[in-house]
């Protein structure tokens, strides 16, 4: 969408102004602006052509407007000016090795909600590519084995394997020491079928153990991929400050998705892919249902190779998304720095 530079300024105006306030926003307050330097009737003019294209709307009888979502993209998109922020409040969670990754992330999140007065989520760090580091197999019985399958980040799974041919406890060493040497490091991804065939070719008569073996293999990777990730929140009740959100049905679905969780998974699952982009949904654009009155941010932080979590920031829509955008950079930065020093 095409705006002239004086529309620009005064949507950008009527925003700040908004954000600040939350109070409709009239021509007489935009014309004080320094920069703009033209009358409240041209103010007025130009904020019937900004109604007209949908970006701002009169709530009231009143003189005054508000952003709609519309606005508020076009803000975020065009407008919004990129600050780097420095929080002195973060140096006491960086300052330490992470040693207790459950316990810092914790407290960054009641820290978030602290600094920007919203509320914030962080998830636990999940590896997404899941290579294997170790297959242990134990024989219980000529018929049975257990198959345990250690991945990044020691997540680990166990199987019971039922054979249909008896296997010695000299067949358990052989399969160890071929497995772990064809599958350490690998991803499920990178086990191809030519690595399969020459898997069951070298296991010989135990061929029909491997492939029991690989598939309990893949039944472990895929199900850690799709386990719902641990996500800590901090500064619910923050939402109680912004009248627009406090009214007693939405404030408390708010509160108990915050509570519940599983809709903040689905946040999560639908940043995975994002890398390291800053993601704004505004309204609507949520994909969180009871949060469609709200503004979310979010962004990717990683330690190390396909270990990932995503950290967001819930709000009014009338957000300040200059802070808030600038905070999680920083964070991102932080988290990625203090890797770096660690390996």
């Amino acid at each position: 969408m095409y705006l002239d530079s004086r529309k620009m300024k005064i949507l950008k105006a009527i925003i700040k102004t908004y954000l600040e306030t939350g109070e409709p926003v009239g021509s007489r307050t935009i014309s004080k602006d320094a920069e703009l330097n033209v009358s409240s009737a041209t103010i007025r003019n130009e904020m019937a052509d900004l109604e007209e294209l949908g970006l701002i709307i009169q709530p009231h009888t009143s003189a005054g407007r508000i952003p709609t979502d519309r606005g508020y993209r076009l803000y975020v998109d065009e407008l919004m000016d990129e600050k780097v922020r420095e929080i002195s409040t973060l140096e006491h969670f960086f300052s330490a090795r992470m040693d207790h990754v459950e316990s810092m992330l914790k407290n960054m999140a009641r820290m978030l909600a602290q600094d920007t007065n919203y509320a914030a989520m962080i998830s636990a760090p999940r590896y997404l590519e899941n290579e294997l580091k170790l297959i242990q197999l134990s024989r219980l019985d000529a018929y049975h084995i257990v198959t345990v399958v250690v991945m990044e980040g020691n997540v680990v799974r166990n199987h019971v394997i039922t054979l249909d041919s008896p296997v010695t406890n000299a067949d358990i060493l052989r399969l160890n020491v071929l497995l772990n040497s064809a599958l350490d490091g690998k991803t499920l991804d990178e086990i191809s079928l030519s690595l399969i065939k020459s898997l069951k070719e070298q296991a010989g008569e135990n061929s029909g153990v491997v492939m029991s073996i690989l598939e309990a293999i893949s039944e472990s990777i895929t199900s850690s991929k799709e386990e719902k990730p641990e996500i800590f929140t901090s500064g619910a009740t923050n939402i109680f400050k912004y009248p627009e959100l406090s009214d007693h049905s939405n404030a408390s679905e708010i509160i108990s998705t915050f509570e519940e969780k599983d809709q903040l998974a689905n946040l999560v699952n639908a940043n995975k892919d994002k890398d390291h982009e800053i993601q704004v949904y505004i309204g609507k654009e949520a994909p969180i249902r009871s949060m469609q009155d709200c503004s979310i941010v979010t962004a990717n932080y990683e330690l190390g190779k396909g270990m990932r979590g995503t950290i967001g920031i819930i709000g009014p829509k009338r957000m300040d998304y200059e802070r808030v955008v600038s905070t999680l950079k920083t964070l991102m930065s932080e988290l990625d720095r203090i890797y770096h020093d660690q390996e």
